[in-house]
């Protein structure tokens, strides 16, 4: 059986910064996000499925999460308003990271494509889980917006500001977004020892 780079190349999502354009006080990469929306996007599924009547798998949630950003494994992270600057632009970004994700479905051996088409490439993931996902990507920015701006990082306000708006737009027909502010939120900005005193 042939060698497969796929994993070399999911290996090197450590490698890739988040935020480039932007002064912030903690780095990011792309292994930490994915990592951190997975986590949400499972509790965004199970608090639906339990307070909701929803019927979402949270682990296939979780897992399409994990891969979200494959693209950037070949094209690195693009800035929100140069990938939304305009709608031509936008575009041309999608098939481009299409194609990204395409390329790393054709690394992996023939017989495992099929089961990895709906992870990878993003336009063949069901629809509800692509909505779970992307609430999940927007909650996970939001609070690094609002840890920056808690070290008083103006360069983060703006972005907190539009993904509010996401944010409620999202939340209008998906209620476990409140439930999980309310739940969560308060206690990711406490310090080490606030923390140890709540559990």
């Amino acid at each position: 059986m042939k060698s497969s780079p796929f994993l070399a190349w999911m290996l090197r999502m450590p490698l890739i910064k988040r935020w480039a354009l932007m002064h912030a006080v903690k780095r990011e990469n792309v292994a930490e996000h994915s990592h951190q929306v997975a986590v949400i996007a499972h509790l965004l599924a199970s608090i639906r499925n339990t307070y909701f009547q929803g019927n979402i798998n949270p682990e296939r949630a979780a897992t399409v999460a994990l891969y979200h950003e494959v693209s950037e494994t070949k094209l690195q992270d693009i800035n929100h308003v140069t990938k939304y600057h305009n709608p031509d632009l936008t575009r041309e970004f999608k098939k481009i990271e299409e194609m990204a994700e395409i390329e790393c479905l054709h690394t992996l051996p023939e017989e495992l494509q099929a089961q990895f088409s709906g992870l990878l490439v993003q336009k063949n993931v069901e629809p509800e889980y692509k909505k779970i996902v992307k609430a999940a990507d927007l909650i996970s920015a939001y609070l690094k917006a609002s840890d920056e701006l808690s070290f008083k990082n103006k360069e983060f306000a703006h972005v907190k500001s539009r993904l509010d708006s996401m944010l409620a737009k999202y939340a209008e027909d998906m209620p476990e977004i409140k439930m999980f502010f309310d739940l969560f939120e308060e206690k990711c900005f406490v310090n080490v020892d606030e923390l140890s005193k709540t559990t």
